[in-house]
């Protein structure tokens, strides 16, 4: 069956993938996989941008998250999976767009001013952090992406892109298609503490998990702040582990809202019922998370089949875009 379009996305191995990213993006990803020609980059350069200072982790969660993309069904038969620096084309078009990408365009960025206000100037003083964008643009046009999978809130990244297509486009001539956005209703998962799931927040649940650890995650994590004692008239709409059971425990949700207002059903009760359902949902990931960690081999082999086939477009791509440029080497003496 021909493919509806040609989608990039991928993940920062800035630490363990958690719920959050099940229900927001992986199950996304794996449902796009018969309809679209897939590539999902591991962005490791990405990562650099606010953890340059410690990058002894950087290859284990690398490999944690392909473990967790296999498990969550990532399927390699069907979509390319790799390691953004095995790929160096990325490099090289990131350095000629930022060449043509004004450095107004950067500053307005809504990340970068919201990143420099949580992390400080220090830490976002780079250019690796300004220039974000300009990676992330050449992340996606190198393959000729046309569709991005995104929520709501990430449409003036791409928008970013876009603009940066537009003006090299303008410049010298028709080579990038412009991305276009689908838009997914991203579900946000609430973490242990009631906030949106964060690694920075430490309020995760992550894939990573034993079932034993998320169990005790579960028994810990905050409810109806209006529900103090055992019998007292609960407010699902407003309990995070409410959440959880519309998402893993749909088909009881009619019973347990009723239950939960007259306060006939407790937290403890409550949570239970969560946990053995969770559980359930989890199982089949948790164990080919095992398969996969009991043989690290095949999730290398994986990543290194992805970074050949994803070098073969990089690179394609990039002899069009010296053409357009007018810096292709001269193949007698190797000069410009």
């Amino acid at each position: 069956m021909p493919k509806k379009g040609r989608i990039l996305s991928g993940h920062r191995p800035t630490g363990r993938l958690h719920l959050g990213h099940l229900e927001g993006t992986l199950r996304t990803w794996a449902a796009l996989q018969d309809d679209y020609e897939c590539f999902f980059e591991i962005a490791d350069w990405h990562a650099l941008t606010t953890a340059y200072e410690d990058t002894e982790p950087l290859r284990e969660n690398i490999e944690q998250v392909a473990i967790d993309w296999l498990a969550a069904g990532l399927d390699p038969e069907r979509s390319v999976l790799f390691v953004q620096s095995d790929v160096k084309e990325h490099a090289e078009l990131h350095l000629l767009l930022s060449m043509v990408t004004p450095v107004s365009w950067l500053e307005r960025c809504p990340t970068y001013k919201d990143q420099q206000q949580q992390l400080g100037e220090e830490r976002t003083a780079g250019y690796g952090f300004l220039g974000y964008p300009v990676l992330q643009a050449a992340d996606i046009i190198i393959y000729k992406a046309d569709t991005v999978p995104i929520g709501e809130d990430q449409l003036p990244h791409l928008e970013l892109t876009r603009e940066i297509v537009r003006r090299f486009n303008h410049i010298y001539g028709p080579v990038f298609p412009e991305p276009q956005a689908k838009l997914s209703q991203f579900p946000v998962i609430p973490g242990t503490d009631g906030r949106k799931m964060s690694k920075s927040y430490g309020n995760t649940i992550d894939l990573n998990d034993s079932p034993e650890a998320i169990a005790e995650k579960i028994r810990k994590m905050f409810t109806d702040p209006e529900k103090i004692y055992q019998g007292d008239p609960g407010h699902p709409d407003k309990c995070p582990v409410f959440v959880y059971h519309n998402i893993y425990n749909k088909e009881r949700t009619e019973h347990i809202k009723p239950s939960c207002q007259s306060g006939e059903l407790g937290c403890v009760d409550c949570k239970a019922e969560l946990i053995e359902h969770l559980l359930v949902a989890l199982e089949p990931i948790m164990q080919r998370r095992t398969d996969l960690e009991a043989d690290r081999s095949v999730v290398r082999e994986v990543l290194a089949a992805g970074a050949e086939s994803a070098r073969e477009v990089a690179a394609q791509t990039m002899i069009k875009v010296r053409a357009a440029m007018k810096i292709t080497p001269s193949r007698a003496s190797g000069t410009y």
